[in-house]
């Protein structure tokens, strides 16, 4: 059994096999001198002879949304939530999935929406929550004078 992180030492052992299968040895021989299966050797030359075809589209799912609907997407997400008809200026995954399925008539869990927004390149952000009654001169002015004077104490 091979360990993880070998693949130098069986690309030697394939190489070296597939040298030895040319000069003309059999493959029970070349197994036994490479330490490895006659099944293998077998294969790596059947691999030799017909490579495996490359995929022609990444693995896993197509995505639903096409490059020119994330394009239009990110503009009307650029507009605003306000623009869209919320009562807030802030955009949840809930929201923005809904927007995808008014303008592409396509449905996102919150979950897909999320790897939608990764891949467009848009990071989650908190909004911040600030008091109403909230005096920023009062703020300025307690740091500057009443904070020293407790930390002096403390």
């Amino acid at each position: 059994m091979r360990t993880k992180n070998d693949k130098q030492a069986l690309a030697e052992k394939r190489k070296l096999a597939l040298k030895l299968l040319d000069e003309g040895r059999p493959a029970s021989e070349v197994a036994d001198l490479v330490d490895v299966t006659v099944r293998s050797v077998f294969r790596w030359r059947e691999q030799r002879e017909n490579p495996p075809k490359k995929s022609e589209r990444p693995p896993g799912r197509p995505t639903k949304l096409t490059g020119e609907q994330l394009r239009k997407l990110e503009q009307e997400l650029l507009r605003g939530a306000y623009a869209h008809g919320y009562a807030e200026d802030y955009w949840t995954l809930e929201r923005i999935g809904h927007v995808i399925w008014e303008l592409f008539g396509i449905r996102y869990v919150p979950s897909g929406v999320w790897h939608v927004m990764d891949r467009m390149g848009w990071s989650s952000q908190k909004p911040q929550r600030l008091a109403i009654q909230r005096n920023e001169e009062a703020i300025v002015s307690w740091k500057r004078r009443v904070w020293p004077r407790i930390k002096k104490v403390a």
